[in-house]
């Protein structure tokens, strides 16, 4: 063959392999060569707690491709466990080293692409290179820790970090009967979450799990009686038969460090839009890069297989000669836990605030995944962010049993598309009584966030619910108002409103709540319409009780 071009890969999985498989699809006659320090160059990282936790019983499932099929099917050569050590950027060559053999050799290369990944963060914590003590990144660790369960008939396990992989390896230690410890330094679990919207995952993570620790770091790991002791900043002390790591990852960039490429300031290799470093002849993809975030236009690290596999696309057509274009990342992501599910989309709350964007609105609402005349509906509970100046939408939280990915999936393409709530309002979507609702939740949001815009209704702001001067005013029926309500509220069904207008003061707001935010929708728009400054609060009762949870405020 006559191989015009000579491409170098460095490191597998998503970013590597997607780009790798492109590159041939453009160009046949290229000569590719993937590198990868691991035993596989292709896997799925995400099913790793699921093959720890038995639920995906065979290694050989976690195998995306292997070298035979890469070598096969797109004639593009793969070693596995050679490691670069080095790029040499005047010469155009990688240092290799093989593992098996210890031997160094040198390649060269017409485009280099790096695709290291991110490692598993270890913090130099005493104790920390005891026996027992593990993080997933690769294949290998998940073999470590089933071997390790087994082998000790463990019982007792201890999560370290709260985010999307360590809810994940919770399940998976309680699918396989460990009583399974939950510490997280951050006041809330999901950390990207806004933490009115963390509650409901804290919710039901705290009933599956024996403890659930926030605010609290590990300070230290101590041995005791054959098994481990986790030792929190707090002074409490958890012991275990192992511990899962789960606390974030680093970029691997001491390799593009090594050669002087431009690092960024969040830690991740600089790029362009079209994945090109600072040396034009040196691409980089994945969890190592930094990205631009489509909504605040932050650089941002965002290790997520879509992203990465979207990123490697890119930078084959780029060094293929075709205008190529990574359009950053909106953080779309979800988790599965103890059947529900979390997932984002877009800005967060916190987000825009760190990037100074004022200019916002938030609606909550809490409506079935489907028609609620058919059996089996459940809430999803849903937080939709917009620009006030025009209503675009600018990000979405969702966390239920049912139906949240779909619906977060279809926002997230309004925030793609730069999308505003009247579009959310107007969106033709499936609809069957098993699936959804002529209203479909998305609709719903759409349908609040334009109220707003329109002036149709105001919305007040939870976070001064208890210092306000407005009366309270709580439209459910009685005998929903005295199972919980506001401190300070009255009580007025929204039936017999009309009739106890006399009553309300016309010289100060009215706070109307209910129990989702509905009723209180329809008190409001009635007391504007006789002159009260009436305000409802979004996602009533029910989101009070995320913002103020009992016990944790």
């Amino acid at each position: 063959m006559n191989q015009s071009k000579r491409v170098l890969i460095v490191g597998g999985v998503a970013g590597g392999a997607s780009c790798a498989a492109r590159l041939r699809r453009l160009d046949e006659s290229a000569g590719i060569v993937l590198f990868d320090r691991g035993p596989f160059v292709s896997f799925a990282n995400c099913g790793l707690p699921y093959y720890v936790g038995n639920v995906i019983q065979e290694e050989a499932k976690l195998l995306v491709a292997t070298p035979e099929l890469f070598r096969a099917r797109f004639n593009i050569e793969v070693r596995t466990r050679s490691e670069v050590t080095a790029i040499d950027r005047e010469a155009r060559e990688i240092e290799v080293r093989e593992a098996a053999t210890g031997r160094l050799y040198r390649e060269r290369y017409d485009a280099l692409v790096l695709s290291p990944g991110a490692a598993p963060l270890r913090p130099p914590l005493p104790g920390i290179d005891l026996e027992g003590i593990f993080a997933l990144r690769t294949i290998p660790d998940s073999r470590r820790i089933r071997d390790w369960i087994e082998s000790r008939s463990a019982r007792r396990a201890v999560v370290v970090g709260g985010g999307f992989i360590g809810l994940e390896m919770a399940e998976n230690l309680v699918q396989r009967e460990l009583e399974v410890t939950l510490i997280e330094m951050a006041p809330q679990l999901l950390p990207p979450f806004d933490p009115e919207m963390a509650d409901f995952v804290h919710r039901r993570v705290a009933s599956r799990v024996a403890h659930v620790q926030l605010c609290d770091g590990v300070e230290r790991f101590s041995q005791s009686g054959g098994g481990l002791v986790v030792h929190t900043c707090s002074g409490a002390s958890f012991p275990a038969d192992l511990v899962i790591l789960a606390i974030g990852v680093r970029p691997e960039t001491e390799l593009a460090r090594q050669a002087g490429l431009a690092i960024g300031s969040r830690g991740g290799i600089r790029v362009d839009e079209a994945m090109r470093t600072s040396d034009p002849r040196i691409w980089a993809v994945g969890d190592a890069v930094e990205v631009r975030d489509s909504v605040t236009g932050e650089w941002s690290l965002i290790p997520l297989a879509g992203p990465a596999s979207r990123q490697g696309r890119v930078a084959a057509a780029s060094i293929c000669g075709r205008l190529a274009r990574f359009r950053g990342v909106q953080g779309t992501a979800v988790c599965g836990f103890f059947g529900m599910t979390a997932a984002l989309t877009g800005a967060s709350e916190r987000s825009l605030k760190r990037a100074g964007m004022g200019d916002y609105e938030v609606v909550y609402l809490h409506p079935g995944h489907h028609a609620g005349y058919y059996p089996g509906a459940r809430p999803i509970h849903l937080k939709l962010i917009f620009r006030r100046s025009d209503g675009r939408v600018l990000g979405a939280q969702a966390v239920g049993e049912q139906g949240v990915a779909r619906r977060i999936d279809v926002i997230s393409m309004a925030v793609q598309n730069q999308a505003t709530v009247f579009d959310l309002e107007e969106a033709e979507l499936c609809y069957a009584p098993q699936y959804g609702a002529a209203k479909d939740p998305v609709n719903l949001a759409g349908m609040a966030a334009a109220n707003i815009l329109r002036g149709d209704v105001e919305a007040a702001p939870w976070s001064e619910v208890h210092d306000t001067g407005a009366l309270l005013l709580d439209v459910r029926e009685p005998g929903e108002f005295k199972t919980g309500s506001l401190p300070g509220a009255v009580n007025i069904p929204l039936g017999e409103l009309r009739g106890a207008l006399g009553g309300l003061p016309r010289d100060r707001p009215v706070w109307v709540v209910c129990g989702v935010g509905q009723r209180a929708y329809y008190a409001c728009r009635l007391l504007r319409q006789h002159g009260f400054d009436a305000r409802n609060l979004p996602g009533g009762y029910t989101t009070y009780q995320a913002w103020y949870p009992k016990g944790r405020v």
